[in-house]
């Protein structure tokens, strides 16, 4: 929140029934309406794990985000913008049979809806347009995507104060607070492998996140800097792994590794490169772009990039 600005996220929550896309409407108490699931983001909060637990709160279910389908903007009766953003979020038969939510004083109901029903149901037009855009994903299959996400390394000991190897160059204490702040967010998008640089400043910066999701890093000195230095990193080679894998990942690497990195990760999807890939991988220390794929086709390219920066 900002003296002109209040900021939310949310999501489209969908499923598969019968071979069909439903998205989950929810029925608000107070002033009955039907809108999709938000909230505003917390103290601290980065605005993907503010969408994953206003999500499961509105509707007890637990996801994880998909790619991004929009940002809403509108004025409260302060005065103030309300700025939303939104991802796809599919939730699973597992979540949704032991999804935790009785009908309360926020959320009067939950609905779930065709496409075509759910448009003309929603009471706002910013919603309609975020549905529009989520429907846009669904007609080019890429709905179902899976992520593999880019992060560099937290704040490190600077260079003149270290009198070690590079690559035992430890996290600064902004750098442990930046390791931190990224282990929620990275969750919200369902990260259950980690893969990183044998530096200690990367091997440091997803500790917490190794911790929190209870599974060990795989340590690859193809993402250090040191080989990158040397001409001997294979970026290629761990890239190509795991889109074959076709799960949620993240890679941690250095500042000059992570243009290969985006690079690759077009390559080996088939998509054409641009100036789009500089941008995702100019990345500040702690932060990480999200690199959606197509889980039934990767190779028919990336269906979006986002970036994410730490709020410490």
């Amino acid at each position: 929140m900002t003296d002109t600005a209040v900021y939310a996220a949310g999501g489209v929550v969908w499923r598969w029934v019968d071979g069909k896309v439903k998205v989950l409407i929810i029925h608000r108490t107070k002033y009955r309406d039907l809108t999709l699931p938000k909230g505003k983001v917390e103290p601290g909060e980065m605005l993907a794990e503010t969408a994953v637990r206003e999500i499961r709160e509105e509707t007890g279910i637990a996801v994880r985000l998909g790619p991004p389908v929009g940002v809403s903007k509108y004025r409260l009766p302060s005065k103030k913008q309300k700025i939303v953003h939104y991802w796809a979020a599919e939730a699973t038969e597992l979540a949704i049979r032991v999804s935790t939510f009785v009908p309360n004083k926020e959320i009067a109901a939950l609905e779930w809806m065709g496409l075509k029903k759910a448009r003309s149901r929603l009471s706002y037009p910013v919603d309609i347009e975020i549905l529009d855009e989520f429907v846009r994903l669904v007609d080019e299959q890429a709905i179902d995507t899976f992520p593999l996400i880019a992060l560099r390394h937290g704040k490190a000991v600077s260079r003149d104060d270290w009198e070690g190897e590079d690559a035992a160059r430890p996290l600064s204490p902004r750098g442990k607070k930046q390791a931190h702040a990224v282990v929620g967010p990275l969750i919200a998008f369902g990260v259950r492998r980690i893969v990183s640089s044998d530096a200690q400043r990367c091997l440091r910066t997803v500790a917490p996140l190794a911790a929190a999701i209870s599974k060990r890093v795989d340590r690859s000195r193809a993402l250090s800097q040191d080989a990158w230095e040397q001409g001997q990193a294979d970026v290629r080679g761990v890239v190509g792994e795991r889109v074959r894998a076709r799960k949620p990942v993240v890679l941690c690497t250095h500042g000059p590794v992570l243009p290969d990195l985006l690079s690759e990760m077009a390559l080996a999807t088939g998509t054409l490169r641009g100036s789009y890939l500089g941008s995702a991988s100019a990345l500040e220390t702690g932060a990480f772009s999200v690199v959606h794929l197509p889980r039934t086709n990767p190779g028919a390219g990336i269906v979006a990039i986002e970036t994410h920066l730490t709020p410490v």
